[in-house]
């Protein structure tokens, strides 16, 4: 496990690929760790040097104490890419990934090449779920919200017939720090791009679920249209569109980076 001090705390990232190939950030969703992009890295590989780590407060990044905004969280990904001497670098995120990528398309789109957002908005929720969840999860655990978490990103489907990877996904959630879940559940609810993301002008690609419970088709599609030129995809999944089709996702990510 790799770590590196980023605005006084420190971050698990894992860099791998050949050293002279273009760079792509992986950033992963609420509840998850770098391991959420398990099902791409093999092709990946084949043609990027990749950039995976977990967003503060998830996995063994450390829990900074307070709540988070969308902000820390970019800037957290620029001094990641400084403190490894990454010039620029593709972008790709899913969920709050994607709102990371959103918020760095607008603030920093000089570092990067094209941003891949993955079943995300620009808002998403109010205030008064959000807390509601901030609230379950400080009084109960992360096994509070957990079902309810799943029935959101798989479709019923793929939980029947692929139960071992949804236990996967689980063992993530379960994993991920109550203080730091709820930390970051308060930067996506304070969150409101919808009107900044306009002046994004990297090529920017919209992966979005048809069965998406958490940010639906339409959410998406608003964030493609908002973004000059961008491209719009939709997959027959729910929110963890990576996960539930990772072949047709794999070969949508990268047939738009190798462009």
């Amino acid at each position: 496990m790799s770590t590196i001090q980023v605005n006084g705390l420190l971050l698990r990232y894992e860099l791998e690929g050949r050293e002279d190939a273009p760079v792509v950030v992986l950033s992963n969703s609420l509840g998850t760790d770098l391991g959420m992009w398990n099902p791409q890295m093999p092709a990946l590989l084949e043609r990027f040097r990749v950039l995976r780590y977990d967003t503060r407060g998830h996995g063994e990044s450390e829990v900074a104490p307070g709540e988070y905004t969308v902000a820390q969280l970019g800037d957290d990904v620029i001094a990641l890419m400084d403190g490894l001497n990454i010039a620029r670098a593709h972008f790709c995120g899913l969920s709050m990934g994607g709102m990371t990528g959103m918020w760095l398309g607008v603030h920093h789109g000089a570092r990067f090449g094209k941003l891949a957002l993955c079943n995300t908005s620009a808002k998403i929720g109010t205030a008064d779920a959000w807390n509601s969840r901030i609230a379950t999860v400080q009084k109960e655990g992360m096994a509070a919200v957990v079902p309810a978490v799943l029935d959101r990103w798989f479709t019923p489907d793929f939980q029947q017939r692929a139960p071992g990877q949804v236990e996967v996904v689980k063992a993530m959630l379960l994993r991920t720090s109550t203080q730091g879940y709820a930390a970051n559940c308060a930067a996506v609810r304070d969150m409101d791009q919808r009107a900044d993301i306009a002046a994004i002008q990297n090529p920017t690609l919209v992966i979005a679920g048809t069965h998406d419970g958490s940010t639906p088709p339409q959410d998406g599609r608003a964030v493609a249209d908002a973004i000059p030129g961008a491209r719009y995809v939709e997959l027959d999944a729910a929110h963890l569109s990576n996960w539930e089709r990772p072949t047709e996702f794999t070969r949508e990510l990268i047939s738009f980076l190798a462009d």
